[in-house]
Formats: C-alpha cells, structure tokens, sequence
C-alpha cells in the first residue's frame, strides 16, 4: 500500500485582541508593556488521501511576525513527504532553517507545523491525541490564571476565582512579584481567607524576584499551603531556583519561558524545579515536548505545561505523574469547540486529533496567509 503524501500546507498569522489589556509583575517592574493582543502562527496540512491536520504556535507582545516569516522559508520541504515521518519531518524542517539556530523562534515557528502533524496523525487512526500518545487518564486536573492578573482589583480577582470553581475549575492561581513585595503578601492573603483553606492556590512571580527576594516571600508564605510558586527568579537561573527548591517546603515551579529542550535539561540536571511547566509551542512542538516529558519523568517531576490548554490537555493526559493544566479562555474564539471542565478537572475530548476547527472569527483576525502544493 503506497504511503499517503503531504500535497498542500497553508500558514496563517491571526492576531487575537484581547478584551482588556494584561499585566504581571514584567509590566509593574517596567520591563514590558501591558498587553493588548497575541499573535498566533497556524499551519493547515492537507494530503493526498484527503485527511487534514491544524496546529499553532503563538508570540506575546512580540515574535509572531518572525515566526510566520520563518515558517514560510521552510515549509515547502514538506509537500510530497510521508506526513507520518514526524520525527524525520521535524529534523528535515530544523535543518533547513539550521543557520538561526535550534531555539527560541527557529523552533517555534516549527511548532505549529508539528502540532498539525501530530492532529493530522491521531485523526487518520480515528483517536484523540491522548489516545494515540497513550493516555494515563481521561482528564486532569485544572487551574485557571486568567482572572488573577495584577491589573485586576482584588475584589475582582475573588470574584473570578468564585466563578472559575463554579465552573467546575479546580485550582486558582494568582500573579505576584510587584515591586512592593508587601503588596502581594496582602493580596494573596486576601485571595486565600475568601477560597478557604481547602482549594488549591498557586502563584507567579513572573521572574520578577532577586534570589533574597524570593526566599524570604517564599518563607512568609509556607503556612498558606500554597500547590507552587512559579517562576520566582529570572528563567534562566538555574543555581538560584535550585537553592530555593532546596530550601523551602513549598514546591518550586519553572519552565514556560525556556525554548528548546536542551535548556529544560539544565533545570532538570540542577534540581531546579519540582514542578516543570514547558509550552509545547515555545519547545518546537509536540516531538521535543514528547522527549522532554520523558526526561522530567525520569526525574520524578510533576507536570504543569503552560498555556496552550488546547493542546497541553492531551500531553499531560500521556504523562505518567498525575499532572496540571492550566486554564485560560481567551483562545476560545479561535474554535468552534470548547473544552468542558467538571470537578477541578478538564476532560479530554472524544473528537479525533486535538479536537478543535478554526472558526469563522479567526479568519476574520487573519492577517496574512500563504499556500505551498496544489489546493
């Protein structure tokens, strides 16, 4: 039987406007600006046989033009290729751009065409992408960030935690890491007294803290049981994230803002984290996601991927350690599918592949595409 081929490859950049601009501790320090939008790559795949497959990465505030730029430099490689050879794929696409490195927006822009890969994949066997990875479990466990930005009062801020349980949401993070650590301190405690001791409460700092910084709140706060605290120093200190690990009884959480695998392997040789929280979109995908899952396995560590609910539902669900997912609707319009959540836990899908169409809306936001193959 003759192997199906990739005959068309679409990319698209979709820029999605958020309702009310977004601040974290970056914005309070002054190091960046509120944000107002985040740009989106996807890649549409389509093969001879007729089976098709979606994927995405995404920028914050800036990068989402170079990864579409990139993306379309080298996804001409794929027509004509077995689209089940998505490890040979992938290296096929890194070497091609192999001269802007291994990292940060090279691989990014790859992502999206690995996501769609991997869709496209699970949907040709007829299973959700969980399924076809091996799922350890029908659903996972939830937290939603979204309603606890420090742009937010504190009062809307419980506000939104009440709703997010309501709708069967199981843990609350909030952003911390303001220049006026007491500040924080207040409204975390604010936050916890209006929960109860019984929900599962997590923050982040955003990298925001010096090492000092970070330990002395992370002293003050070890009564309030708090699930992790994330990102309390700069992404790349590995030695000072280790030494907080070490020292304090609530775990540590980092990960999200590292773009290749290789430096997840620093963090995860130095100790650095209990609780490691990789993007599969900022990684490159779900092929190097996939091998670094099995390294931080390996290591004993928990599981929280960050953002990209969309697509971090299924790769937690293949993780052997029970895991976290982390909420966030704002990518809701960009699907005509939702994803339901039910006593503290998402459930995943039943649909083939990720699960998720593009909507009418984010091809409205599309600001530019481009095609490669026959239609």
């Amino acid at each position: 039987m003759a192997a199906d081929r990739i005959r068309h490859v679409t990319l698209s950049s979709v820029t999605l406007p958020l309702d009310v601009p977004v601040s974290d501790a970056k914005v309070l320090t002054g190091r960046q600006k509120p944000m107002t939008e985040v740009v989106f790559l996807f890649a549409e795949i389509a093969t001879e046989d007729g089976h098709q497959g979606t994927g995405f990465s995404y920028s914050k505030r800036a990068g989402g033009p170079a990864q579409y730029a990139h993306a379309k430099e080298v996804a001409d490689n794929l027509i004509g290729q077995d689209p089940s050879d998505i490890g040979r794929l992938y290296d096929v696409l890194l070497w091609a751009g192999a001269s802007v490195g291994r990292s940060g927006v090279a691989t990014q822009a790859l992502a999206a065409v690995d996501v769609a890969l991997w869709d496209l994949k699970a949907k040709r066997a007829g299973l959700p992408l969980a399924k076809l990875l091996g799922a350890y479990r029908d659903s996972v466990r939830t937290y939603n960030t979204s309603g606890g930005f420090l742009h937010a009062p504190i009062e809307e801020v419980k506000a939104r935690a009440s709703r997010s349980l309501e709708e069967g949401i199981g843990g609350i993070k909030i952003k911390v890491g303001q220049p006026d650590t007491r500040e924080d301190l207040r409204r975390l405690a604010a936050v916890r007294e209006h929960l109860g001791d019984g929900v599962p409460l997590m923050v982040d700092a955003n990298q925001q803290w010096d090492r000092v910084t970070a330990l002395r709140f992370g002293r003050a706060v070890e009564d309030l049981g708090l699930v992790w605290i994330e990102e309390p120093l700069d992404a790349y200190d590995a030695e000072g994230h280790a030494q907080l690990a070490a020292a304090l009884d609530t775990p540590i959480a980092t990960g999200e803002m590292l773009s290749s695998v290789a430096e997840h392997v620093r963090l995860i040789e130095a100790r650095a984290a209990d609780i490691i929280q990789p993007d599969a979109p900022r990684v490159g995908g779900i092929t190097p996601f996939l091998r670094l899952a099995t390294l931080a396995d390996h290591a004993g560590l928990q599981l929280a991927p960050h953002f990209a609910m969309e697509i971090h539902l299924h790769l937690a669900a293949a993780y052997p350690r029970e895991p976290w997912v982390e909420h966030f609707e704002w990518l809701n319009p960009l699907f005509n599918e939702r994803l339901e959540t039910r006593d503290g836990r998402m459930i995943v899908p039943d649909r083939p592949g990720l699960g998720f169409t593009l909507s009418e809306q984010c091809r409205k936001w599309t600001a530019d595409s481009v095609e490669f193959g026959k239609a």
